[in-house]
């Protein structure tokens, strides 16, 4: 098992820059990837960012990349989520997700399936 808790989220203005942090318990953090999706209301939710069990391979959607970074700290046992230049269509509850089958993949992991725990999601709102 894998508890999975989500900060960071709040209001912010397009162009503005937030942190979130996920901070994972339960099976060792190393040992496996981790993931961000996004819902928006009335949406499906979509891959943002994956990253490997040791930072060494990250993958992004085409939406953020340049804009968003993630990168994971073992030590702490969390993940972050560094997103700049925020848009109005950012707005969405954002969740990590924890991938315990393929810590590390040469190809892409984007879908929920790809997932096996998932957290609360914490609420990112950007104004235009």
């Amino acid at each position: 098992q894998v508890q999975l808790v989500e900060s960071g989220g709040g209001l912010v203005q397009a162009g503005g820059s937030l942190r979130l942090s996920c901070a994972a318990s339960g099976r060792t953090f190393s040992s496996y990837a981790m993931g961000w999706f996004r819902q928006a209301p009335g949406k499906e939710r979509e891959f943002v960012a994956r990253i490997s069990w040791n930072g060494g391979r990250t993958d992004y959607a085409d939406s953020v990349k340049g804009r968003f970074t993630t990168s994971r700290d073992n030590a702490k046992n969390t993940v972050y989520l560094q997103m700049n230049s925020l848009k109005p269509e950012d707005t969405a509850v954002y969740y990590c997700a924890a991938d315990l089958r393929t810590p590390w993949s040469p190809v892409q992991k984007r879908s929920v399936s790809d997932y096996d725990y998932w957290g609360q999601g914490t609420q990112v709102t950007v104004s235009s």
